[in-house]
């Protein structure tokens, strides 16, 4: 790889019903839960370094730190802006952040492994149990 790293990269998501939390009570109506956020930065970093692997390999995430800082209601849609910021052997870190059509709605650092996808199944396998 050289020694440049990728720009960033940005897709976005539409909060549903089913990725709201829903227990605020009556007051309040359904909002984004912090996991469907963490997956929609997870996903969205995965698919910013895609491109940097080499054939049979993704990647796996190892770390995350999360900080959920608005309510988003259903219906918004929220924009994920991935960095890749370095790159130490198999780990990739990224900087992540998400907004919502008013605000930042979310950031999180981020370390994904890279992995070669046979080697990860046969281990994943060899922990399964037989049916």
């Amino acid at each position: 790889m050289s020694g440049t790293l990728p720009k960033s990269f940005e897709k976005t998501y539409t909060v549903t019903d089913d990725l709201a939390v829903h227990f605020m009570g009556e007051e309040s109506p359904p909002v984004l839960s912090t996991p469907a956020l963490l997956l929609w930065m997870e996903m969205t970093s995965r698919e910013s370094i895609k491109e940097l692997l080499g054939p049979g390999q993704d990647t796996v995430g190892v770390g995350v730190t999360l900080k959920h800082l608005a309510a988003t209601p259903v219906g918004a849609q929220v924009r994920v802006v991935s960095r890749l910021m370095k790159i130490e052997g198999r780990i990739y870190s990224l900087e992540i952040e998400a907004f919502d059509e008013t605000e930042k709605i979310g950031e999180a650092t981020h370390q994904r492994a890279a992995v070669t996808m046979a080697k990860f199944a046969e281990r994943v396998r060899a922990k399964m149990k037989p049916a």
